[in-house]
């Protein structure tokens, strides 16, 4: 008498009880903080190298013919 069939659904079935019963009241998924938010990194610098400024054939360079 001692051996019985052990059945899998009854175990289960209490193992999981409190945890659906927490999802009743406070909702399905349950409700959990955010991930923290990724710390930024530092900017790099870049150096900017001006442009040589074109002169287009339409303009005529400011030139003193005195």
């Amino acid at each position: 008498m001692l051996k019985q069939k052990l059945n899998w659904k009854r175990p289960l079935f209490f193992l999981l009880l409190p945890i659906f019963l927490v999802m009743v009241f406070l909702g399905f998924p349950l409700p959990v903080a955010p991930p923290p938010a990724i710390k930024a990194a530092q900017e790099q610098t870049v150096v900017v190298k001006k442009k040589k400024k074109k002169h287009s054939g339409l303009v005529m360079p400011d030139t003193d013919h005195s």
